[in-house]
């Protein structure tokens, strides 16, 4: 099979570190980046992305943001999905109860209540820095600028996270994808979208998702490693996802998705 696109998920995928990649994998990149194009596939908001895409030389192509959400091509916007604002506002009751805070995001637009060690781990590994404002505040604002959210990260202790897990998937998981990031951190997206359908959205003529290659390791990556010609999980990917994938890599601070470019893709 002949791969025209290589996707990849970047945190715990691509990254070597926890904000960037690796010479290796910008050199492997730089290798094959001009015989098939190159997609970056993450949870993550726009800024967040671009910084590694031209750290890779890969500019010219577009990002698939906050699990398929929102899809750019440069400064175009080639879709956007939100969540309703009454959706974030159930949300947030829910978890304001359970003392779990809320990380909102639109856009290049991240808003945050109160300051706390896991935003300042954010801030660092996405070099993005969010507002400080109340929830309802930004609610009112994106009311009054008829816009919604791309992605909610839910910020709380694992017991709390454990309890508020099953009642938000219960309640939601009709319209919204719902998924543990770790013990403390829930993220929630648009249900009608996915990695693997922004990834559809952008195939070319005399492209089909078999001639995808494409690298992850979280439950978010699972349709698109399925659905792909070629999907690759690294070795520190959840057990489900392995078992699901066609290969396995090195780990991502082995750089696994660059060696297994240099072993594989023969350009």
């Amino acid at each position: 099979m002949t791969y025209k696109i290589l996707c990849s998920d970047l945190d715990g995928t691509l990254l070597t570190y926890k904000d960037n990649v690796s010479e290796y994998t910008i050199n492997e990149i730089k290798r094959i980046r001009n015989h098939m194009r190159v997609i970056l596939v993450s949870a993550r908001m726009p800024k967040s992305m671009i910084y590694i895409q031209k750290n890779l030389g890969i500019e010219n192509q577009p990002i698939i943001c906050y699990n398929g959400a929102l899809v750019l091509d440069g400064a175009k916007q080639l879709s956007s999905t939100y969540i309703e604002l009454d959706q974030i506002e159930g949300i947030y009751e829910e978890a304001n109860r359970l003392d779990i805070k809320l990380g909102l995001y639109s856009g290049d637009e991240w808003y945050v209540e109160s300051d706390s060690e896991r935003v300042q781990k954010e801030i660092r590994y996405t070099k993005a820095t969010p507002t400080y404002r109340a929830i309802q505040e930004t609610l009112l604002d994106w009311q009054t600028r008829e816009i919604g959210g791309h992605k909610i990260m839910m910020m709380g202790k694992k017991e709390n996270m454990d309890t508020i897990f099953p009642i938000l998937s219960n309640t939601f998981s009709s319209t919204l994808n719902i998924y543990r990031s770790n013990d403390t951190l829930i993220e929630v997206a648009p249900k009608a979208v996915s990695k693997l359908t922004a990834i559809s959205l952008l195939l070319q003529s005399g492209e089909g998702l078999e001639n995808v290659i494409a690298f992850g390791d979280n439950y978010n990556d699972m349709e698109m490693l399925q659905h792909a010609g070629h999907g690759v999980a690294v070795a520190n990917a959840r057990e489900e996802v392995k078992e699901i994938s066609q290969a396995i890599t090195l780990k991502n601070t082995e750089d696994g998705v660059a060696h297994y470019i240099k072993q594989h893709l023969y350009i």
